[in-house]
């Protein structure tokens, strides 16, 4: 008992200090007094994938189709601030995009990227909605591990991101992911409006490569700030890599199967379809998968 207690009495210190040591700025910000709101939050969200589909189970599904678009069309607009707030004022503060420390400083500049990094981070707590949304539609194929765990860590990762680094290097990975979610959204809310817009979007493949690309731009980006011995804490560097790097395994794994596999099973299944049908042999004398033989004629003289 006393070993949990001295335990107990260790973390309160290094949690107290760790506190000491935040960003003064962001203290009485919205969610930003402690960490206990946040990992409640999550909590909740991994409750509601355990017990949604349970509950769901004996239901109809919700449609939902009007909600969705103006959801999906909210975080377009959301994305988009956060995108445009960060490229705005790093570059008129003159941001390196190889190694910029963090400035606490009130300048009117640094504010306007604190607070856009608070959007962000609470932008993926708005996110959480997305598996909520497919829960009550019964789209339970849609919630994979690779969703529910990128959804369940973003939020409190970037609790930490804003609580001590509301700046510097943090500008880069948020600015990336908000603009590939300005896009992402912008599929999902055409998708919402109905069938008939289904022909606007044959670029959902590109959209998967774009996804992938941010995570290895965001792995090279802290990589050479860590290289060149870039003061900005080193820990938030090795999480964004380690984070970065799980990410993009999952997302790897996914193209494959999305793509690369289902296109190979799609060109076979196709291909067996054509050699029952006739269509394997140039003279067509295989059909239904039975070869038939040849019968020479004599020409008449």
């Amino acid at each position: 008992m006393e070993l949990v207690q001295d335990k107990v009495r260790q973390f309160q210190k290094f949690y107290d200090w760790a506190h000491s040591v935040s960003d003064e700025r962001v203290k009485d910000w919205f969610l930003m007094q402690g960490y206990a709101p946040t990992l409640m939050i999550t909590g909740l969200y991994l409750l509601a994938v355990y017990i949604g589909p349970k509950l769901m189970k004996d239901r109809e599904p919700f449609q939902l189709k009007w909600a969705l678009v103006i959801y999906n069309f909210a975080m377009v607009i959301l994305n988009f601030h956060i995108t445009t707030e960060l490229l705005y004022n790093s570059t008129m503060l003159g941001y390196s995009y190889r190694c910029q420390l963090v400035d606490y400083s009130y300048d009117p500049h640094e504010m306007r990227i604190a607070k856009a990094l608070w959007w962000f981070y609470f932008s993926k707590c708005v996110e959480m909605l997305d598996t909520i949304f497919f829960i009550m539609r019964k789209k339970n194929n849609q919630v994979s591990f690779l969703h529910v765990y990128h959804h369940a860590t973003m939020f409190p990762i970037w609790y930490m991101g804003v609580k001590w680094v509301a700046g510097g290097q943090s500008f880069f990975g948020a600015m990336i992911n908000s603009f590939i979610h300005v896009l992402m959204y912008t599929y999902y809310g055409v998708a919402g409006l109905g069938p008939e817009f289904q022909k606007y979007l044959w670029w959902k493949k590109y959209l998967t490569k774009l996804q992938l690309v941010q995570f290895v731009i965001g792995i090279l980006h802290a990589l050479q700030s860590l290289a060149t011995g870039c003061r900005f804490p080193r820990w938030m560097h090795w999480a964004l890599v380690f984070y970065a790097f799980t990410i993009l395994l999952f997302f790897i794994n996914f193209y494959y199967h999305a793509y690369v596999k289902a296109q190979r099973l799609k060109a076979e299944k196709k291909k067996k379809a054509a050699v029952v049908n006739g269509a394997g042999d140039a003279n067509g004398y295989i059909k239904n998968g039975n070869a038939k033989p040849k019968v020479e004629t004599k020409k008449k003289k």
